[in-house]
């Protein structure tokens, strides 16, 4: 199985059996609007080889590195190399150090970055994924990445193989950055949509991160709702992740009534990301599909 090159906040590796369940039979034509981590995308690719794939994420830091593991992977596991190589065997006092300074020349090249400079910003974005806390990737209100650094052992930066095999997979892909709307053209009754937006969260202290400045909220939830009816209209196969309200509160409808209209199922999963490990376990998310 090929697996994600980073770590990811509501990445769904853990939930691949569940979801594989829902795949149609063949997949000619492959589109995700919010693609995150890539888990479902990299097993989609494994498996079916699609003739055609549209990816699409609001994160720019996340697409950049797509873009730069597809086009220029050896000019970046060479600059990853040499990060594995600095920071292995060393003490945590210089690894922080480190951290604290990959963290601030990523966050100067979010201002302003030269398409010269658009590999390095890739390897930064991976680096810090591999070193940081629980792998988040965490914006404050400026668009800067505030995430402080992890305690690992021996972190993989950078799995040469990994890289050069998603690489591969990625080179017929159409990758793209902004709001999932974007998507829309593609979709025809040839498509099959996976659908994996940010959470609705299940309660105000589980609101731990924000992927980008823009925030996610209920009213962006509904707007995905629309665009999944409209795109329901063209006879694409779709399916929908989500957190499921019903974990806090048996009688918030929320999503319920947002999708009477498809069929719901609700699935196991496991809470991997708290500060407090005792708030870490099982619980039920959702799945929507049209068909």
């Amino acid at each position: 199985m090929c697996k994600p090159f980073v770590k990811w906040a509501g990445g769904k590796s853990q939930l691949l059996n569940e979801i594989r369940i829902k795949y149609p039979e063949n997949i000619e034509k492959y589109c995700e609007p919010f693609v995150g981590g890539g888990a479902v995308l990299f097993d989609i690719l494994d498996k079916y080889e699609p003739k055609e794939v549209l990816i699409n994420d609001i994160n720019s830091e996340l697409i950049n590195t797509y873009i730069q593991i597809r086009d220029n992977v050896n000019e970046l596991t060479s600059i990853l190399n040499k990060y594995q190589k600095k920071y292995d065997g060393i003490s945590e006092d210089l690894r922080q150090d480190i951290y604290i300074k990959k963290r601030q020349e990523f966050n100067s090249l979010i201002v302003n970055c030269a398409k010269n400079n658009l590999i390095k910003k890739a390897a930064l974005f991976i680096f810090l994924n591999k070193t940081c806390f629980n792998g988040l990737y965490r914006v404050n209100s400026e668009g800067f990445y505030n995430v402080p650094k992890g305690n690992y052992k021996n972190p993989i930066i950078c799995d040469e193989e990994s890289l050069n095999h998603i690489s591969k997979l990625l080179k017929k892909v159409k990758i793209k950055c902004g709001d999932f709307e974007k998507c829309e053209e593609f979709i025809d009754n040839k498509t099959f949509v996976y659908v994996d937006p940010p959470y609705r969260p299940l309660t105000s202290s589980a609101m731990f991160t924000s992927y980008s400045k823009e925030q996610f909220d209920d009213n962006e939830q509904v707007r995905l709702g629309e665009f999944i009816n409209r795109i329901n209209k063209t006879g694409s196969k779709i399916v929908l992740s989500n957190s499921d309200p019903k974990n806090v509160d048996i009688n918030d409808n929320f999503f319920d009534d947002l999708y009477k209209n498809y069929s719901i199922s609700r699935i196991n999963a496991r809470r991997m990301i708290n500060s407090n490990s005792a708030k870490r376990g099982n619980i039920t998310e959702l799945l929507v599909a049209n068909y």
